[in-house]
């Protein structure tokens, strides 16, 4: 199989689950094995500690005759979206998808992507998750209101519970990988690029195996990625905050000096005085953090660090 001639890459991001790729390779395989084009399968290793690599040498004697399976180490933990950045810098393929390692994106919605694909005139097929049950109330409330707060500008908008789950022709592609910022929040990237999206809905299968990375650390840390890479909003609000903090000083201190020249009361003193200075200081302690958060986004992007560094490359055409 020529590495210039395919027609399909499915890139997998995996973090501790070789477990679960395990399981769920031999069925992506009998998938690609029925295809007319040549299929590569990318395994992204995150800086994972379950040795991955035994799971390629196992897996690289098994391949259908239509499909190459590829594997690229990490030097170390980078997260997903540098390892969905990798993946897609990789990818041969005139169509590119980007699945979970641990089978929760059905195979049949893939399927149903390609057929879209072949006879819709778009560029990227996005899944978008219709229920999301198995997830605390919690996170879907808070999931909920971050989408709204995202969507603060009429040139694109975040589609709630679309994710990496997608299917996007080469060109796409391409445009994604010419944004150069390390600090990637993809959902925003993915409507940031713009094209001409479809959008279907799909139900995510149980996990079979393992457990989810993303706890409500991980997830808070990129919901601040996705607003200081994308949103102006918090800004907006400390000036306006200011401003309205400014004006309601301004009538107070009016009211107290005509409070004492025309009914001769004295001022409370300070307990008004302690409170007051409190209640600013904690206002300017809080515009502060998130000035604060945007200079650090801004300091990341400035040393113009690699966004992620690969130790090994590991390709199972070069082995025939």
């Amino acid at each position: 199989m020529e590495k210039n001639r395919i027609g399909l890459s499915i890139i997998l991001p995996i973090y501790n689950d070789a477990a679960a790729v395990k399981r769920f390779l031999p069925e992506l395989f009998s998938f690609t094995g029925q295809q007319e084009q040549a299929c590569e399968v990318i395994l992204v290793d995150d800086g994972s500690k379950d040795h991955l690599s035994a799971t390629y040498n196992q897996f690289k004697e098994q391949l259908p005759q239509n499909t190459a399976l590829r594997l690229i180490q990490f030097s170390r933990n980078f997260g997903k979206e540098a390892a969905l950045t990798a993946g897609l810098a990789q990818a041969q393929g005139e169509l590119v998808t980007m699945m979970d390692a641990d089978g929760q994106h059905p195979i049949v919605v893939l399927k149903e992507m390609l057929d879209l694909m072949h006879t819709r005139d778009v560029d990227v097929v996005a899944a978008v998750q219709t229920s999301r049950e198995h997830e605390s109330l919690l996170i879907r409330t808070l999931k909920n209101g971050f989408y709204h707060f995202m969507q603060d500008t009429h040139r694109y908008e975040l589609t709630p519970n679309a994710g990496d789950f997608r299917l996007m022709k080469q060109r796409v592609v391409q445009a994604l990988l010419q944004l150069p910022e390390r600090q990637r929040f993809m959902k925003g990237l993915y409507a940031w690029v713009g094209f001409s999206t479809l959008y279907i809905p799909f139900q995510a299968s149980p996990r079979k195996t393992g457990k989810s990375k993303f706890n409500y650390f991980s997830l808070f840390e990129l919901a601040l990625v996705g607003i200081t890479s994308f949103s102006q909003r918090p800004l907006r609000w400390i000036s306006r905050m200011g401003l309205i903090l400014s004006l309601l000083a301004i009538i107070y201190g009016l009211y107290i000096v005509g409070d004492t020249l025309f009914f001769g009361k004295d001022l409370a003193g300070w307990p008004t005085l302690a409170a007051g200075i409190m209640f600013s200081a904690g206002i300017q302690l809080v515009c502060l953090g998130v000035i604060g958060e945007y200079i650090g986004r801004i300091y990341e992007e400035v040393k113009q660090r690699p966004l992620y560094l690969v130790d090994k490359v590991w390709d199972s055409r070069d082995q025939k």
